[in-house]
């Protein structure tokens, strides 16, 4: 991963660092604070031109949030599809109608299942499934947010989504009717949804009580800063370049100007992605494909 202790002195300090620049903060998001307050806390107290993220997490959620600085925003859709895991408590016997503890009860059921029916159940979610989203959630419905539109009562229409569970663990029994699980996901998973969905398996009804990101991509909880050591300015940004394990292509004048103008540039190596450079300035990822160099993400301005 690009995140252990021997690339740690690789980051830039806040105070070297260069408000025009590019990179990535991780944020340790508390509960109760969304993942877009989070992000213009970052944006303010840099300076910088704009900022972003790779997948929000809710208002309630907590842990890793991985925030884009400036032209880093553009790696979204880079981190779109990179899986992430969680550690989550669900508690059997209700559901709400925003599929988590904080909601309304709307069913209730008893609660008979053994444990050994939950870890069959749980092992039976491991894969591909179409899975409905909650009606309380940041998904864009006709160009609103769901939650938004939920709230005032309007009738939503949503359609179910192919995802993947590819780790479900029980972590911990706390009592009969609450267990902490451990979650890897494909990106866009719901785990208020998983927590539905288990519990009808097991013929009752389920809210999460809580939820903990821990991680998305490569990125840890472990690296990532808490709220109060972002508003003292005490953490580090990690620079584009070391977001990416690819071999370097060093550009010459002639072939700078030609990729820069959008000409077709011929270069002798072999096909793959590559980190490309010009003037020991890191201008992003290219693909190298017959021979032909096309730049796949522009992280720098030129």
């Amino acid at each position: 991963t690009i995140l252990n202790k021997n690339k740690r002195s690789q980051r830039l300090s806040v105070k070297e660092y260069r408000f025009k620049d590019s990179g990535i903060v991780l944020v340790n998001k508390p509960k109760g604070i969304s993942s877009n307050k989070v992000v213009n806390i970052v944006k303010f107290k840099l300076g910088a031109k704009k900022c972003g993220h790779l997948g929000t997490l809710d208002l309630e959620g907590e842990g890793l949030l991985p925030v884009t600085i400036n032209n880093a925003t553009k790696l979204f859709d880079f981190y779109l599809q990179k899986d992430k895991t969680y550690e989550t408590e669900f508690v059997f016997g209700f559901e709400t109608d925003t599929l988590d503890t904080s909601g309304k009860i709307v069913k209730e059921c008893e609660v008979n299942f053994s444990d050994n029916e939950l870890k069959m159940a749980v092992n039976s979610m491991i894969g591909k499934y179409m899975q409905m989203p909650p009606l309380y959630s940041a998904k864009k419905v006709n160009g609103q947010v769901g939650y938004k539109l939920a709230r005032v009562g309007e009738t939503i229409n949503l359609s179910p989504k192919e995802v993947e569970i590819y780790e479900f663990k029980i972590l911990k029994k706390i009592n009969n009717r609450t267990f902490r699980f451990e979650i890897t996901c494909s990106s866009g998973t719901y785990i208020r949804s998983v927590c539905r969905d288990l519990a009808y398996k097991l013929g009752t009804y389920g809210s999460m009580q809580c939820i903990l990101r821990t991680r998305c991509g490569v990125f840890c909880i472990k690296d990532a800063y808490l709220l109060e050591d972002i508003e003292k300015g005490n953490f580090e940004i990690i620079p584009c370049q070391n977001l990416f394990d690819y071999d370097i292509i060093n550009l010459s004048e002639n072939d700078f100007f030609k990729l820069k103008n959008g000409q077709q540039l011929i270069i002798d190596f072999k096909d793959a992605f590559y980190k490309i450079y010009f003037n020991n300035q890191f201008l992003g990822v290219g693909e190298v494909r017959e021979k032909n160099l096309k730049m796949k993400i522009r992280l720098a301005d030129f």
